[in-house]
């Protein structure tokens, strides 16, 4: 296994809400993570970090896990968790109240992947020469594309695109997405905030995540054309390409 986390201010805003990176338990498992922040006075980095912060720790303190059930249970109990905390200390500093962050996570343990979601933050899967979108949006426009009262073209322009209906940290509760899909040789991931999904078209993100070129390229290529296109928000992006190599047999590839 192959990894790579890159994050950008972007063009226009002059600090960074986004907060990520692929981290690895005990056994050398790997866990990666994207969280976009969201709120007033800086908050949104305050919430994708103690995201970001939580869950990794929690990752770097677990033993090896064989079975995908346990690890979709984990989440759920972490991820309960760090939504206390980011909605307890939104509680506790005016300055911080109502912040929120979006988070995508997946975990891979041998053949199989397990994802997290909350938000629009998103995962895609490349194998072969296709792309498959594996999150779906909790956001206002993807609630109409599918009562079918807009299309999905119009949801791309429309003026509340980019208006979330489920974060982490904003309520005492939160639902989280979790699933287990198959994991094959070949397969390339691509975690990434708003910031990267909303600049390029899917068909975009197959050519360029499908090129036989080094990763790190590929990844910069990616920041470049949403910086190139306007770079209004973050662009954070992870990219994981499973090569058949064991990602738990020592140190991260």
């Amino acid at each position: 296994m192959k990894g790579l986390f890159l994050t950008h201010c972007g063009q226009v805003r002059n600090h960074n809400e986004d907060a990520g990176g692929i981290f690895k338990n005990k056994s050398y498992q790997p866990i990666a993570i994207i969280a976009d922040g969201m709120g007033g006075h800086q908050a949104g980095d305050v919430a994708s970090m103690l995201a970001v912060e939580n869950i990794k720790n929690r990752w770097e303190e677990t033993e090896r896990v064989e079975n995908p059930d346990e690890i979709e249970q984990w989440f759920q109990k972490i991820i309960r968790e760090t939504n206390e905390q980011i909605f307890q200390k939104s509680q506790e500093n005016k300055q911080l109240e109502g912040m929120g962050t979006t988070l995508v996570a997946a975990v891979i343990i041998g053949n199989s992947l397990i994802i997290a979601h909350i938000g629009d933050s998103r995962l895609y899967i490349a194998r072969g020469d296709q792309i498959e979108q594996l999150t779906e949006d909790h956001s206002f426009v993807n609630e109409l594309v599918k009562r079918g009262e807009i299309t999905e073209g119009d949801a791309e322009v429309h003026p509340y695109k980019n208006y979330i209906i489920r974060a982490l940290g904003t309520d005492a509760d939160v639902d989280t997405d979790v699933k287990t899909l198959t994991w094959e040789t070949g397969d390339r991931l691509l975690l990434c905030s708003d910031g990267l999904s909303d600049k390029l078209s899917q068909t975009e993100l197959a050519q360029l995540i499908t090129a036989e070129k080094e990763m790190d390229e590929i990844g910069q290529q990616l920041i470049d054309l949403a910086n190139h296109r306007g770079g209004e928000d973050n662009i954070s992006l992870i990219l994981i390409a499973h090569d058949g190599s064991d990602s738990e047999a020592g140190e991260p590839a």
